[in-house]
């Protein structure tokens, strides 16, 4: 995949739980931007391995060594797209010994541990804060969908483990709470498009769950068709018109009996 293709981006992290930043991500809050009005910050032209050493160099005093092993490790899974990570490779990274790394972290099913709960308190803090602000329930499908196509999209090593595909041989442990993390997405779906009824005299045309399950699938779809390109096609490529067509069909008014 050839690196000058595609844009590096430094997360600028919202929420006060999240202390520590990785490229490529999604910076303030959701809403309804398009991905190009999210900022980046890393230079144009250079070569990834050279933006990646400008950001780790340029990294807030800070940032902890723990939070910089996670860094690197998100960059290593975005630049080394289709190889194994191993903590050689990433201590190199770093700048430390093997055994450095291991002091913060007992093993590397740790590592990847720290990410994905990264990539859960960075997606459900945001999606507590739609369900705040935002009343109707299409709407609020509408922005969580996107909202993940958008995560994955400008965090493409991140997105490797919303696959899987980097999990492959790695703890069963770790399948799982990456397997989880959509089946919290999907019961969150079941919830809005439940409460639709009674808050807005709306139901989904399918039964809750399977119209649920049509929209989780379709973010895990996006997602690995991304990984699986080498990050050529965008998890958010024709996003208003298919939202155009699954929103479309996805609520119908409840025909309530008046009685007599």
């Amino acid at each position: 995949m050839p690196g000058s293709a595609r844009r590096s981006r430094i997360i600028a992290t919202e929420p006060d739980n999240i202390p520590f930043q990785y490229i490529a991500g999604v910076e303030g809050p959701p809403g309804r931007q398009t991905v190009d009005e999210l900022p980046g910050t890393l230079q144009e032209g250079a070569s990834t391995r050279r933006q990646i050493r400008i950001a780790m160099t340029q990294a807030p005093p800070q940032l902890s060594r723990r939070e910089q092993i996670l860094q690197a490790l998100a960059l290593m899974l975005e630049e080394d797209s289709g190889k194994r990570i191993t903590t050689a490779a990433l201590a190199r990274q770093v700048g430390v010994s093997e055994a450095a790394l291991y002091r913060h972290f007992p093993s590397k099913a740790r590592m990847f541990e720290g990410l994905i709960e990264f990539i859960e308190d960075s997606l459900f803090e945001r999606i507590r804060r739609i369900l705040d602000d935002e009343p109707s329930a299409l709407a609020r499908c509408e922005t969580i969908v996107q909202l993940v196509l958008v995560f994955a999209e400008k965090n493409p090593g991140l997105s490797r483990l919303m696959d899987g595909d980097v999990l492959t041989g790695e703890t069963a442990r770790l399948r799982t709470r990456m397997s989880q993390l959509f089946e919290r997405l999907e019961t969150q779906l079941k919830q809005i498009l439940r409460e639709a009824e009674l808050r807005e005299g709306l139901r989904p045309q399918l039964p809750v769950s399977a119209a649920a399950n049509l929209l989780s699938s379709f973010v895990e779809g996006r997602i690995s068709q991304y990984v699986r390109s080498d990050f050529r096609h965008r998890p958010t490529a024709h996003w208003e018109d298919q939202w155009r067509l699954l929103g479309g069909g996805l609520l119908t008014t409840t025909h309530q009996t008046t009685p007599i």
